[in-house]
């Protein structure tokens, strides 16, 4: 039994997480801002990881196996989870993204014709600004793939080891998917309206929720470390709304509009991720893409 933390993340693909390490028998401490009920099962814990006493003193004495931060946005958040969990626990992962490859967010970050591996993100080379102003909501949303490169940078510096799950574009759970991405595209092929495209797309790298929960659960039974690449499918927008039309969504329509109103999953740039170093260490994803689409079409 492995005594886990989960920091944020009991919705969407995090209540799979949950679910799974529960059934292993594991004992489970959710941390949050108490904003919504914690799961059955598992000890609940109020505390906004963003006031670094305030999660001392939620904390008390505790210690863990394994730490499974779902919501570290910023460096900051990260020197804070640095600090507090030191000496707390064993291991620590951290839910990252795709974004952080994205060639628009950084003038480090080149665009090129293959799958990106881990280690075009230099994180012991990557400068970090913990003066910038990450907490306002604004800020930290339009520089989401610079926080959480900032974040993994900050944490590569940690007493303790560290794996960074960096996760495709997260599809599946029908009604639970509170982003409304894949409803953008249900709807509208629903409703007959044209879905917003750039001239040219490229594919990109998309995991379904219950896909990455199941890779956190690895991640928390194993002693990897470092950055990984998780995702399972490779499409582009096209492909995704023929996957939509096959599950009885209807028939897409296209329309080519400015780059600042395609629909959320059109990319104009190329930044699929190369999957080799998750296959290497023993990861099978399972053949979940359909039934992820079937459940938005059926939402």
């Amino acid at each position: 039994m492995n005594k886990v933390c989960i920091i944020g993340g009991s919705r969407y693909f995090g209540r799979h997480l949950i679910a799974s390490l529960l059934a292993d028998g594991d004992a489970i401490t959710v941390v949050n801002r108490g904003s919504a009920p914690a799961p059955a099962g598992v000890r609940h814990l109020i505390a906004d990881r963003d006031d670094e006493a305030g999660l001392r003193a939620a904390l008390r004495d505790s210690d863990f196996d394994v730490v499974v931060d779902q919501v570290c946005y910023t460096p900051v958040q990260a020197a804070i989870a640095r600090r507090v969990f030191a000496g707390r626990t064993a291991r620590y992962v951290m839910t990252s993204t795709i974004e952080v490859y994205h060639p628009g967010t950084s003038e480090r970050l080149v665009e090129g014709a293959d799958p990106v591996a881990e280690d075009v993100v230099d994180l012991r080379a990557w400068p970090v600004d913990p003066d910038q102003p990450w907490d306002d909501a604004s800020f930290r949303d339009a520089h989401y793939g610079e926080g959480k490169r900032q974040a993994e940078a900050v944490l590569t510096g940690a007493p303790f080891p560290v794996a960074t799950i960096r996760s495709g574009h997260v599809i599946g759970g029908g009604s639970a998917d509170f982003t409304g991405r894949l409803a953008h595209y249900v709807d509208r092929i629903a409703a007959g309206v044209p879905i917003g495209i750039h001239a040219v797309n490229h594919p990109s790298s998309f995991v379904t929720d219950r896909q990455i929960a199941e890779v956190l659960r690895w991640a928390v039974r194993t002693e990897v470390r470092g950055p990984v690449n998780a995702a399972s499918t490779l499409l582009d927008v096209h492909q995704l709304g023929a996957a939509i039309a096959a599950a009885g969504g209807g028939t897409p329509r296209y329309a080519v509009v400015a780059p600042d109103q395609a629909s959320p999953y059109a990319f104009d740039r190329y930044y699929a991720m190369d999957t080799t170093r998750i296959a290497d260490l023993g990861f099978t994803f399972d053949d979940g893409f359909g039934r992820a689409i079937a459940e938005g079409v059926g939402a």
